[in-house]
């Protein structure tokens, strides 16, 4: 069967107060084009349907009307299951309407598998939402300790998967999908607020070994992480949430699943979303209003770092913002206040980071080994004394 593993659609999401909806509107035109053209049989989406526990009504309405087309369109089992930004109730709500559709709402994590069926087969699932000492009402640890509170979330989180899979059959596909920050993911600035690097980080031997295929949200760089037998992907956002991502590919991935078999996976790239772009003119105002008659990047959101000697004018910034209404934010960068910026970089990074920096710069991106790092720093050590 023919598996497209989705997440972190953060409906209802704004870019400084700039709505994203018809974004949104063009994922989903996208998402059926997929669903037709690559013939799914089951759409799993991993968490963070939408951007905040009360979404505005329009996002409501986008999500709800979307899914009852494509499952009774496609006749298409859909799985959902709540992120962190999700409100695990409101989303659960409608659970006993919606499998009428075909379509599987879980809100809050309970030991209890999904069998879906799928045309003649069946899928075993299993899902469990954002996984938090609230919505588990579960007390990790008496210890208040970092590392104690980890190894008892990991403990907590492996106990779940091991009920969730306790009953799966070998002669049936089976996956699993969760909403959490996985130790080795790679994030970005627009995912919050689980602690990232901290307690609430699952070991990816957390996560089932049974299962042919693990779905994630929460980290919106789409990215595999392989531990043993176990094959782990978060399929990341459909949109680039935040300028920390610009530049990232945006995908969905399709997973080809029969029962005791390595499943095969490719991603199927997006183009529904508006870049996001930055801009550094760093030949001040003439050069921003050179793009303008250009038409460069016309269809983008842009963060402009705009370098001068004196400060722009209100005309001129008024200007710049009727020539390309997708431009967020300006921000103008003088002489000193870039000397200035680099002196306290300077100052707040290690001698071993910078080194490591350096290093790569020189190398076209290699890093130093453990030794070549402990012997710069005697070096710089021996200086100093």
């Amino acid at each position: 069967m023919r598996v497209l593993h989705t997440a972190d659609w953060h409906l209802g999401r704004t870019l400084e107060g700039r709505s994203r909806k018809q974004e949104h509107v063009a994922f989903f035109e996208e998402l059926e084009l997929i669903i037709k053209d690559e013939q799914i049989d089951v759409l799993c989406m991993a968490g963070d349907v939408f951007d905040s526990v009360n979404p505005p009504a329009f996002a409501e309405e986008l999500f709800y009307e979307n899914i009852a087309v494509l499952s009774q369109k496609y006749e298409l089992p859909i799985i959902v299951i709540a992120g962190n930004h999700d409100h695990p109730g409101r989303l659960q709500a409608t659970k006993m309407l919606a499998e009428q559709r075909g379509v599987y709402m879980a809100g809050y994590p309970d030991a209890a598998p999904l069998f879906v069926p799928v045309k003649s087969e069946v899928l075993q699932v299993a899902a469990l939402p954002y996984p938090s000492e609230s919505r588990m009402q579960t007390v990790l640890s008496d210890n208040s300790e970092e590392t104690s509170l980890q190894h008892a979330y990991n403990e907590k989180i492996a106990q779940i998967f091991q009920q969730l899979t306790s009953s799966f059959k070998k002669d049936y596909a089976s996956i699993a999908m969760s909403h959490v920050f996985t130790a080795g993911g790679a994030a970005s600035d627009s995912e919050r607020p689980i602690e990232v690097g901290g307690a609430y980080t699952v070991s990816p031997l957390s996560f089932p070994a049974n299962v042919q295929y693990t779905a994630l949200g929460h980290l919106h760089r789409p990215q595999t992480i392989t531990k043993g037998d176990r094959l782990i992907r978060y399929s990341g956002s459909p949109l680039a949430l935040s300028f920390s991502e610009a530049g990232y590919s945006k995908s969905v991935t399709v997973i080809d699943i029969n029962p005791n078999e390595q499943p095969d996976v490719k991603e199927i790239p997006l183009s529904c979303g508006r870049p996001l772009i930055t801009w550094k003119a760093v030949n001040g105002m003439e050069e921003v209003f050179q793009w303008m008659e250009e038409k460069k990047d016309s269809h983008a959101w842009i963060d402009l770092e705009l370098h001068l000697n004196d400060t722009p004018s209100m005309e001129e910034i008024h200007r710049i913002r009727k020539a390309h209404e997708g431009i967020i934010h300006i921000r103008p960068v003088f002489p000193e206040m870039e000397q200035l910026e680099q002196e306290e970089k300077r100052k707040d990074i290690p001698i071993d980071v910078l080194f490591k920096k350096y290093y790569e710069r020189q190398t076209g991106g290699a890093s130093p080994d453990d030794k070549l790092v402990r012997l710069f720093m005697e070096l710089t050590e021996g200086g100093e004394s």
